[in-house]
């Protein structure tokens, strides 16, 4: 996942600055990059039209994460990719966790930080919110490479706990 384009370009050379990953980039299996205390996954596993899942696509691929998530009994920190990923992980939290997640609802912003349960009767873990390194963003300047670091610190942070 994230091999071969722009975003994966941007991420994976965040992940090697911030001791994550063996190499800058990815570019297939047998690559050599190997991953250190990181799960890549995403809400749905299809690329949809325009790069933005319907609703009903990410319904159809909610129980594909669940499943990965009841499966990483270690996980302590998720780092949600975008506003897309952030809500997924709210909806999980509520429908396999125990429901619980601070109130109001947290909202989506960069570096933004809540505690959720994602399995049921496991522990909480801390979803951290980055924005999406797609193209739109980094070319922008909305996401910047010492922002996407500073996330993925804190996630270390977090996982060190």
């Amino acid at each position: 996942m994230f091999t071969g384009d722009d975003s994966g370009n941007w991420l994976y050379a965040a992940l090697h600055r911030t001791g994550f990953a063996t190499q800058e980039t990815a570019s297939g299996r047998g690559d050599g990059l190997v991953l250190h205390d990181v799960f890549i996954t995403a809400s749905a596993r299809c690329a949809p039209p325009d790069n933005r899942p319907s609703p009903a696509e990410l319904a159809a691929c909610a129980t594909f994460l669940a499943r990965e998530l009841q499966l990483l009994d270690r996980v302590r920190v998720v780092v949600a990719l975008g506003q897309i990923a952030w809500n997924t992980m709210l909806k999980c939290a509520q429908s396999v966790g125990d429901g619980s997640f601070p109130s109001p609802r947290p909202k989506f912003g960069h570096g933004a930080e809540a505690r959720v349960g994602i399995r049921a009767g496991g522990p909480h873990v801390t979803l951290l919110a980055s924005y999406h390194p797609s193209r739109q963003n980094t070319n922008a300047g909305r996401l910047t490479r010492p922002m996407l670091d500073a996330v993925l610190l804190r996630a270390r942070e977090w996982g060190q706990v």
